[in-house]
């Protein structure tokens, strides 16, 4: 039928590819840096209550960062330029600047909380009519053109807040992916061509891949002008379509080169492709999608943007390799041959017992086989030393050390880190709402107290509020001056300074905890903690949320961890149900399920070693961060459970068909070690090269993502597939096929190549 309508097939498959290209073409401008806020969270609430009735604080809030090189703080000279920067920026049509407070807005006798302590930098909190996603776009523009405008002026100009921030993770994700793709498509066209001797079948795999993206981000593209989709989505998809497309491609067309050399005709060979690699890539194909539906069960949205991302993906590389890939196959032919690269000759493969068990693959199965209690456990002990450190893993949200220190953004953040104290880019904020005015004596006695008790905190570099301009008016009771007759009695610069911490309704003030610390420590997550249990100990008439940076990176920590839980067990009982409806086996479906949480473990550890402890950072160019990405554990878990079934389906197929025209159990996975050996070593060795160029391309997130997986994929197609396999399933003897009720009939035994059966477990088989 394929056969038939190959042509009318091609033209849709064409058609298709470039609908879905004007989509990808687009889908980075609609993407967002956002997506770690937790609905309904004190940390949401606390971000959504700053928004509106504060000086200087508006829809997005950046902190005007300026740094000169030249001047100090005290010289007229650094009041000039700064006062020319401000009155640039607030000029910016693109930034809509409709409101500020600090340095450049105060006079030289209250502008010093504002001035840096290395008498070089100064800043401002400015108030943008912008939403969170329109700023996003903007400001990494806006900033470029900043750095163009100042830098040869010596000045340092930054734009700093979360919306700065995921714009530029949003700027350098783009980079890295440009930069990424440079670096994988050689590589993939090398290994391509090693692996298949011809021109021809490597573009058949690459189109492959590379159709299964453009489709993906032409969905996607439609879909996050309506839904928030985060900004990773992009990086994901690409990198996982390239690996699993290209991955998919290489087993059906390997198989449908090795029907043709049988002599079949191109409409068989391609049936016979479709029947066994088609059927191993959708059985591999609906165990991934399957695992990273779970994910949906976790309600954070970057999570969510993932997981969806990676389904569509996986999805439409099956549909791909099982529907226009054939459509190639048969217009192609023989021609899949073509353009042939002439390498040192392979020894020939045959399918007689005698040339299989003078292979090296054979030999290596055989030789575990022989010890497999020496095997399983001595590649067990090996993957539990490398897994032991995950037991210190840490996660926590995205920061500015994710950024290179080359990024205009990182140098403001880093400006302000050292001129105003580590935590000041990460204040916890406790806002705080009153159903009574704040300037009654009991509401102002309280919230004085409150300051108060924050400051004697461990951890706290200093508390940043109304209090220090209020105190100056009324010593006694500071929030007395609130009333609305001390107020316009008030010199202009005393009441910005209040209105910066004290909304307009004198119902909300807000408390800016400024920690000794990175957002990420223990020290600022028990900070966090201390400072919820004073809040706690207002009284009903005042209302506390806190949030911040710290605050945020637990809440989604905890819905993560909250919905891990269902997660794993909705993900094992897929998987197992899918291996069984596949293998219709009880126990390898099991086996297969502890070696993945063997060799994900194993991964684990091995990211903790290098990201958390440093260990190799230099070498491999990688930033230190002392904790995870928190998506990225969650994440790897469903990719490279998913991943690693997908090599156990394609090796165990082979087994399979092996067992049931032998009846021997040791023959039969050395023999099927032996046809698809080879081939999971292209396969791994793609993947690891698809997967370590993101890893080392991208940002701090991806490169803890593309990293973690290259390196459970080595792990996987070497200690799992080669020893730890052959080793189980040589001890488990008959059991591996066991599945109660299941009709069986003896089959006539096959010789081994001594031409007798040596084998106590050749058993019968099913029919």
């Amino acid at each position: 039928m394929i056969g038939k309508g190959r042509w009318p097939l091609l033209a849709l498959w064409l058609i298709a590819l470039a609908i879905g290209g004007l989509g990808a073409s687009s889908i980075a401008n609609s993407l967002s840096g956002g997506g770690w806020y937790v609905s309904g969270s004190a940390s949401a609430k606390a971000a959504h209550q700053l928004d509106h009735g504060f000086k200087g604080r508006g829809k997005t809030t950046v902190t005007l960062v300026i740094h000169d090189k030249l001047h100090t703080t005290d010289s007229s000279q650094f009041a000039e330029r700064a006062r020319d920067v401000a009155r640039y920026v607030g000029a910016d049509e693109a930034l809509k600047v409709t409101d500020a407070h600090g340095w450049t807005t105060l006079n030289s006798q209250n502008r010093s909380p504002y001035a840096g302590d290395d008498h070089r930098t100064a800043i401002d909190s400015l108030a943008l009519d912008l939403d969170d996603g329109t700023a996003r776009r903007e400001l990494p523009k806006i900033q470029k053109e900043l750095t163009g405008q100042f830098e040869g002026k010596g000045l340092e100009v930054s734009l700093v807040s979360p919306s700065s921030f995921w714009g530029e993770v949003n700027t350098l994700s783009q980079e890295g992916l440009t930069k990424a793709e440079l670096i994988t498509m050689p590589l993939i066209i090398v290994i391509l061509l090693l692996l298949f001797r011809s021109v021809a079948a490597a573009l058949v795999s690459l189109a492959v891949g590379v159709s299964a993206i453009v489709f993906t981000l032409g969905l996607l593209a439609p879909i996050s002008q309506h839904y928030e989709l985060s900004v990773f989505v992009e990086n994901a998809a690409t990198m996982l379509g390239l690996g699993v497309g290209v991955d998919y491609s290489l087993f059906m067309i390997t198989r449908f080169k090795e029907q043709l050399a049988k002599g079949q005709s191109v409409e068989s060979a391609v049936a016979a492709t479709l029947r066994t690699s088609g059927h191993t890539v959708i059985a591999s194909g609906v165990t991934i999608v399957l695992a990273m539906c779970t994910l949906f069960l976790i309600d954070l949205n970057v999570i969510f943007s993932l997981a969806l991302g990676a389904t569509v993906v996986v999805a439409f590389s099956v549909l791909t390799a099982v529907l226009f890939l054939p459509v190639l196959l048969h217009i192609l032919g023989d021609r899949i041959n073509a353009g042939r690269i002439r390498l040192p000759r392979r020894r020939p493969r045959t399918d007689t017992a005698g040339g299989e068990e003078s292979s090296r693959w054979y030999r290596i199965a055989m030789k575990v086989m022989a010890r497999p209690v020496l095997f399983l456990a001595a590649t067990s002990t090996a993957l539990l030393a490398l897994a032991a450190p995950a037991a210190q893993l840490r996660t926590f949200s995205p920061d500015a050390r994710i950024l290179p220190g080359t990024s205009q953004v990182r140098v403001g953040y880093d400006h302000v880190q050292d001129a105003f104290g580590v935590g000041t880019t990460s204040p916890i904020q406790a806002v705080v709402t009153s159903k009574k005015p704040l300037d009654t004596p009991t509401q102002a006695d309280t919230l004085t107290k409150f300051n108060d008790r924050l400051e004697k905190l461990p951890h706290v570099d200093r508390i940043d509020s109304a209090l220090p301009a209020l105190k100056t008016v009324s010593p006694k009771a500071p929030f007395a001056a609130l009333d609305d007759t001390v107020m316009d009695r008030l010199p202009d610069d005393a009441r910005s300074t209040i209105r910066h911490y004290v909304a307009a309704d004198n119902r909300t003030v807000v408390f800016e905890i400024i920690p000794d610390t990175k957002a990420s420590s223990d020290a600022a997550r028990n900070l966090l903690t201390r400072v919820q249990d004073e809040a706690n100990k207002l009284p009903a008439s005042l209302d506390a949320v806190i949030g911040g940076e710290t605050a945020e990176g637990i809440d989604s920590n905890r819905v993560i961890e909250d919905g891990l839980p269902q997660v794993i067990l909705a993900m094992l009982a897929a998987v197992y149900v899918v291996l069984l409806l596949t293998f219709r086996s009880l126990l390898l479906p099991l086996k297969a399920i502890a070696m993945n949480l063997l060799s994900i473990a194993a991964t684990y550890g091995v990211l903790v070693l290098v990201f958390q402890r440093g260990m190799g950072t230099g070498l491999l160019n990688f930033e230190r961060t002392n904790y995870l990405q928190n998506f990225v554990p969650v994440l790897l878990l469903a990719l490279l459970f998913s991943l690693s079934t997908d090599y156990e389906v394609f090796l165990l197929d082979r087994v399979r068909e092996e067992y049931k025209a032998t009846g021997d159990n040791t023959v039969s996975v050395a023999r099927g070690l032996t046809r698809t050996a080879p081939l999971i070593s292209g396969a791994a060795l793609l993947m690891v090269a698809v997967f370590g160029a993101f890893g080392f391309a991208g940002i701090v997130p991806i490169q803890q993502l593309g990293f973690g997986m290259a390196v459970a994929i080595l792990l996987d197609a070497t200690l799992v597939r080669l020893l730890l396999v052959p080793a189980s399933m040589r001890l488990m003897g008959r059991w591996n096929w066991w599945l109660p009720g299941r009709r069986n009939a003896t089959r006539p035994q096959e010789p081994t190549a001594s031409g007798t059966s040596t084998h106590p477990e050749r058993e019968t088989i099913t029919q």
